[in-house]
């Protein structure tokens, strides 16, 4: 058997064109290990993409959300143009489209025997990116607030907790929900920096990151703040005929 270097490639070049198992040229495992979470962060990236909030407008008012209210697609804008009601559904729809990815892909994507925890974490990143930069809208979407909420139920329920006292402690106060899901948000975060927090590397960057581009997708709501021009839950829903998109307010 000829065995010169040459040879040797000829073989393995053959056995792995008939897909022999005996002598693999990639490590097909490898390969597989490599592709899952891609797949993983790719499904949960288009889940958090669905438009609930756009959806909902078209379906119950024939309107595009984007052209009314603050021009946002989220539940809070949902709830000021179309009611409470369909606001109260669409925060439902977008937490439960943040709360199911996270839950259920990590193991039907990558197998049971995978690093589940941190795979979760990828999934809910994801899930929230799809929905603060969804492909289909021009990656203009809401502002992660309701598809956190879902993500963080699965991952950490004792930091949902703290950002729960955060959110309706402040809401409590001033009525506000843009400053209220930023406090909420920053104290999720803060959560972790106690000891009192047990977590995986994973997690813990997670809990630094997501509240930052929560509140980086406030910006426009803080500057608003710092005017004193926010305007508090329960002034005058806008008329569907009436866009007003200069006036932008909190969207989760």
């Amino acid at each position: 058997m000829d065995t010169t270097p040459s040879s040797l490639a000829l073989q393995a070049l053959i056995r792995h064109t008939v897909a022999d198992p005996a002598l693999p040229c990639i490590p097909t495992e490898t390969a597989v290990v490599t592709l899952t979470p891609l797949v993983l962060a790719l499904a949960s990236y288009l889940a958090g993409s669905i438009p609930f909030g756009l959806m909902i407008g078209r379906v119950v008012k024939g309107i595009d959300l984007r052209d009314h209210g603050s021009g946002n697609i989220g539940a809070t804008n949902a709830g000021r143009v179309l009611g409470t009601k369909w606001g109260l559904i669409c925060l439902v729809l977008d937490a439960l489209k943040g709360f199911l990815p996270v839950a259920l892909f990590p193991g039907w994507i990558c197998g049971a025997d995978s690093a589940l925890d941190d795979l979760a974490v990828l999934a809910g990143v994801a899930t929230i990116v799809g929905h603060m930069f969804p492909c289909w809208l021009g990656f203009r979407g809401g502002k992660g607030v309701a598809t956190s909420l879902g993500v963080v139920a699965v991952l950490s329920p004792w930091g949902l907790l703290v950002g729960a006292v955060a959110f309706f402690s402040t809401f409590a106060i001033f009525r506000i929900v843009s400053l209220s899901s930023i406090l909420a948000a920053v104290g999720f975060g803060l959560f972790y920096l106690t000891p009192y927090s047990q977590h995986s590397t994973s997690l813990g960057l997670f809990s630094a990151a997501v509240p930052l581009l929560i509140v980086i997708q406030h910006r426009s709501n803080v500057k608003r703040l710092l005017r004193g021009e926010e305007p508090r839950l329960g002034a005058k829903p806008e008329s569907a005929a009436q866009p007003d998109a200069a006036q932008e307010s909190s969207a989760p």
